[in-house]
């Protein structure tokens, strides 16, 4: 019964990805005019003419659709990572200074030259995949340049951690936000969590002993900084000597770090880390339960200073669930846990996916209804968190099928 279920979650998922993910982008998302990807779309799938084009988006392409060319071999798949790599390379790359600009206008010139850490994780992260796809030397290259730029001008040697922005040429800034909801402070959890994902693909391809202790360093800052033991939920926000500076809780977050924290210890391959990760991610996924609807929805944010929960539920936070969720029943061999990854994608298939004009919508509110003024493609919506959930768990399926 239980093989059966799982080869249904595992044939609904690939027509998902096929069909109504990677199709989607592919048709909608490239500028035929000017080169790239469009910055803006919207939930009608209208282009937004003049937008800017974020580096953030660019790479999960190119990290979305090198995973998918290295998982199906399609040709179409590898010519849209083809063309990611050729923008971020020719446009994104700071050619004087190193790392990636923020944001480019739509003809490609320079929008924002500033430095988020974020946008330079995911580039390396976007890279290593791609090289894994097609062994392009040069992607590589620029790959371990970006880590050696992040390690040179980004990491605190002095407190540890990683500090969120720099200008142009590494120098501090005032404003270190990723974006305008988040609080400024130096030390954030998602940059580093990112960072961690990003620093785990590229110690896949090269070995790098500077790479390998960094990752373990990112690992051990998770166990002893980001991860509140107690709760099993994250802490968000620090100051650079490590002043917790925020109670926020982001359920998301929290199921997505359970999942990528020991798929890192996995990565690199230490043990004690393995067992500690693996323990944590159970105990994670299972703490996240209270951000579940009876829907099955995942919600946003709870802010318990003020007993508010924000109960809009992002495409997001339900991807990532069905990884998370799943990982934990892999881990205990708790069917709880499958339950709740199958209430997950039966949430996104009943509320998330715009079964008109494809794809899946930015959020919907506790009623169901979409939020339709959020664009379908953008400078934060990608095909990554979907795609990847699709495509993890595809995988993770077919390896237990092998086993059994």
């Amino acid at each position: 019964m239980k093989g059966e279920t799982l080869s249904r979650f595992r044939e609904e998922l690939e027509k998902e990805l096929k069909d109504n993910i990677l199709s989607w982008w592919m048709k909608y998302s490239p500028d035929n005019v000017l080169g790239g990807f469009h910055g803006h779309i919207d939930h009608l799938n209208q282009v937004v003419k003049g937008a800017g084009k974020g580096a953030v988006l660019n790479a999960r392409i190119l990290w979305t659709f090198s995973a998918a060319y290295r998982m199906y071999k399609h040709p179409d798949y590898l010519e849209t990572a083809r063309r990611a790599y050729a923008y971020i390379i020719s446009y994104f790359t700071d050619k004087k200074y190193g790392g990636v600009y923020w944001e480019l206008e739509h003809d490609g010139s320079v929008r924002s030259s500033r430095k988020q850490i974020y946008a330079t994780a995911f580039t390396i992260y976007g890279l290593a995949e791609y090289y894994m796809a097609c062994r392009d030397d040069q992607a590589l290259k620029t790959a371990r340049g970006l880590f050696r730029d992040l390690e040179v001008h980004a990491f605190d040697r002095e407190f540890n951690g990683y500090t969120d922005a720099l200008s142009r040429d590494w120098k501090a800034l005032e404003d270190l936000r990723l974006s305008e909801k988040d609080q400024n402070e130096s030390k954030t959890m998602n940059t580093h969590l990112h960072i961690l994902e990003a620093y785990g693909n590229l110690y896949k391809i090269w070995k790098d002993t500077e790479l390998e202790k960094a990752l373990e360093n990112l690992i051990r800052l998770f166990l002893e900084k980001f991860v509140d033991r107690e709760r099993k939920q994250l802490n968000l926000f620090f100051d650079d000597h490590w002043n917790l500076k925020s109670t926020l809780i982001s359920f998301g977050h929290d199921i997505e770090c359970s999942w990528l924290l020991h798929e890192a210890a996995e990565i690199l391959g230490d043990p004690a880390l393995i067992k500690e990760c693996a323990e944590l991610a159970v105990n994670m996924a299972r703490a996240s339960v209270v951000g579940l609807a009876s829907d099955g929805g995942l919600h946003y944010e709870f802010f318990p200073e003020k007993m508010e929960l924000d109960s809009d539920k992002h495409w997001w936070p339900q991807a990532e669930a069905m990884v998370g969720y799943f990982n934990a029943y892999e881990l205990s061999d708790n069917d709880k846990f499958l339950e709740l990854a199958l209430g997950s994608w039966t949430f996104i298939k009943e509320q998330i996916i715009d079964k008109e004009k494809g794809e899946w919508y930015w959020s919907v509110d506790n009623e169901g209804k979409p939020q339709t003024e959020k664009e379908k493609a953008g400078f934060w919506k990608c095909p990554y968190h979907n795609g990847r959930a699709c495509m993890e768990l595809i995988r993770r399926i077919d390896e237990n099928e092998n086993q059994s």
